[in-house]
């Protein structure tokens, strides 16, 4: 879910696109048992959508109905990449986990400019690691750009490099 510094206006535009990916990062860290719950959510971001609209949406991100950790149904959209079990309420301690495991794998370099990380990846790699990113829970960090073995992060503090690739590091090397 993304974080937005007190104060500023959202950075997200009322698009389709924009609401789904809303919706998706919601099932993904949060339980949702209904439409209606989820329409709340949404609104409480300042997301208005019908039912029908909801709806429509549901089906075209292939979300599903599973059994929650309390034995209720929850919705649940299938992860990106290979693993393709449906995942609902991640917690920060998961995502965090997730993203140590990986970078402890992947992550070949950090090095930081001013705002910007670079992060180097075995070939092929980038894509897979800046997803993780993207989805795990920093609100140090804005967003991602990946290549083929690079990733470049972009931070929200004008200096912030320097802290975001050192994190970067000992996530790689707990050490």
């Amino acid at each position: 879910m993304s974080v937005q510094p007190p104060g500023q206006p959202s950075a997200q535009p009322s698009t389709k696109i924009a609401r789904q990916a809303r919706i998706k990062s919601i099932l993904g860290s949060e339980s949702v048992r209904s439409q209606a719950e989820l329409a709340a959510l949404l609104a409480g971001e300042g997301v208005q959508v019908t039912q029908a609209t909801l709806s429509r949406d549901l089906v075209e991100l292939g979300a599903i109905r599973v059994r929650g950790v309390d034995g209720g149904l929850v919705y649940a959209i299938r992860s990106d990449g290979g693993d393709r079990t449906p995942r609902t309420g991640l917690t920060q301690e998961v995502l965090d986990a997730r993203l140590a495991k990986l970078c402890a794998e992947l992550l070949v370099t950090a090095e930081a400019s001013g705002n910007l990380v670079v992060l180097r990846t075995p070939p092929g790699a980038a894509n897979f690691l800046a997803l993780a990113i993207d989805h795990s829970i920093l609100p140090d960090v804005l967003g991602t750009i990946a290549g083929d073995d690079t990733v470049v992060l972009v931070t929200r503090e004008p200096d912030g490099g320097e802290e975001i690739a050192a994190r970067f590091l000992t996530l790689a090397d707990p050490q």
